[in-house]
């Protein structure tokens, strides 16, 4: 068989594998987040929010030190790291605690403006400077988030906000994230993400600690840190396979995850302004990650 052939159907098969394992993420996150949902109706959001950060630490430690050893526990930012965490907790907190009171779908149609709000902060925490035409996109995205939570309707609830402060929080950490990228190991960030949550929070579960009612709940308290960090393994994953700039709008398949969930799970499905607020969202987002292509080309 020719090289080139042979060359070209390899890079096929892992651009391929690319867009699978971010699906992948699209799926396990929503179920993780259909977990929450149920426990959330019984449990505090603190909680549920401490057994996914711990779960994820456990899960963690137990596929990585038995090949890199104590040594990936060692950070050069500690500083950093700890705000990571910080930002990743409180945003797992918000989201949990807002879909105890809103559809999964809804609020995974708001937590969409990450991107944007990423987009927002880049340039004040990171020195990148935007375009009106980013500008733009970002006012027509932030409409979308209006029409999905419709202030001032008899629709709208006030746990939307939750999301929205969730998406922020989320925003931070990924700019964190991308200031330590190239000083520590990802197998070290991996770890440190859930550490407030896992480790920190222990000072207040005996405030708020509720033995599980059954094995059924105790399941899915155990399930929720595994299916935290299988769905992170998948984006990271992805991003190995295929350019980021590819697999990226992949991200937005978790919708679709997010509808199946709430349908199967609670007989929940978005309505029209729902699904039209969502759909200018993605459109922003990929029209940002577009426009971000081009200007790195």
């Amino acid at each position: 068989m020719n090289p080139l052939t042979t060359a070209l159907r390899a890079l096929d098969r892992r651009l391929v594998l690319g867009v699978l394992f971010m699906c992948g993420s699209g799926l396990v996150f929503p179920i993780m987040n259909g977990c929450a949902k149920i426990l959330g109706a019984h449990y505090s959001s603190l909680q549920v929010s401490w057994a996914r950060a711990f779960g994820h630490v456990v899960f963690m430690l137990a596929a990585f030190l038995p090949r890199y050893g104590v040594a990936m526990l060692r950070t050069k930012r500690p500083g950093v790291q700890l705000a990571r965490s910080t930002m990743l907790f409180l945003s797992n907190l918000c989201f949990f605690f807002a879909i105890t009171y809103i559809p999964i779908a809804k609020a995974a149609s708001i937590s969409m403006t990450a991107p944007l709000i990423v987009a927002l902060l880049a340039w004040p925490m990171l020195g990148e400077r935007t375009t009106p035409l980013r500008l733009a996109l970002l006012a027509v995205g932030f409409a979308g988030v209006l029409i999905v939570i419709r202030p001032g309707s008899v629709l709208f609830h006030w746990a939307s906000l939750f999301v929205i402060a969730n998406s922020t929080f989320y925003g931070v950490y990924q700019i964190l994230t991308r200031r330590i990228s190239g000083i520590d190991a990802p197998e070290t960030s991996a770890v440190y993400s859930s550490t407030v949550g896992a480790f920190v929070m222990l000072l207040v579960m005996p405030f708020v600690w509720k033995n599980p009612e059954n094995w059924f709940h105790l399941g899915l308290f155990c399930s929720m840190g595994v299916l935290g960090a299988i769905g992170h393994y998948c984006v990271a994953r992805a991003l190995q396979y295929a350019p980021a700039n590819l697999v990226t709008p992949f991200q937005y398949f978790q919708l679709i995850g997010s509808v199946l969930v709430g349908y199967l799970f609670f007989d929940d499905l978005p309505d029209a302004l729902t699904w039209l607020g969502a759909g200018i969202i993605m459109s922003v987002g990929l029209g940002m990650g577009w426009s971000q292509t081009r200007r790195a080309a």
